[in-house]
C-alpha cells in the first residue's frame, strides 16, 4: 500500500464519517460530527494496520472483530432508558454502521463505503417523517 492510497483510505472515512455526522448534528444527536468523523477514521486506521500486520504474519480478521466488539461499547453508551421508553437506539444503530464504512474505506473498498453511507444518510434523513407519523398513531 502507497503512502497516496493509506492518506486516501484515512481521508475517505474521514469524509464520509462527516457526511454521516454532519445528519445527525442537524437532528441534534449527541454523536455528530467529530464523534462520527473519529468513529469512522478509527475503524479505518485499525482496518489499515491490521492489512499490514496480516502481510507479515497472521490474518487481517482479528482486529476487524475488535472492531466490532469495540463499536459494540459505544453504541450501549447511546442507549438510554427513561420510564418505559429507550431512547438513542438509531444513534448506536448509526455508529455501528459508521464504524462499517470506516472498515470498509480502510480496506480500500471505497465504492461499498461510498453507497453505505448513501443508503445510510436516505435512511436517517427521508425515513424520519414516516417513522414519526407511526408514532403520532400509537394509542
Amino acid at each position: 500500500m502507497t503512502p497516496l492510497d493509506l492518506i486516501l483510505r484515512l481521508l475517505l472515512a474521514a469524509g464520509l464519517g462527516a457526511a454521516i455526522g454532519i445528519e445527525r448534528e442537524f437532528r441534534r444527536k449527541s454523536a455528530g460530527l467529530r464523534t462520527n468523523m473519529l468513529i469512522a477514521l478509527g475503524s479505518a486506521l485499525f482496518t489499515v494496520m491490521s492489512i499490514r500486520f496480516a502481510a507479515s504474519a497472521g490474518t487481517p480478521d482479528r482486529i476487524a472483530a475488535g472492531i466490532v466488539t469495540g463499536i459494540g461499547f459505544l453504541g450501549a453508551g447511546a442507549i438510554l432508558q427513561s420510564g418505559g421508553a429507550v431512547h438513542g437506539m438509531t444513534t448506536a444503530a448509526t455508529i455501528w454502521v459508521n464504524a462499517a464504512v470506516g472498515t470498509a474505506a480502510g480496506a480500500g473498498e471505497y465504492a461499498i463505503a461510498s453507497v453505505a453511507t448513501l443508503i445510510t444518510l436516505v435512511v436517517l434523513a427521508l425515513l424520519q417523517p414516516v417513522e414519526d407519523y407511526f408514532e403520532r398513531r400509537k394509542p
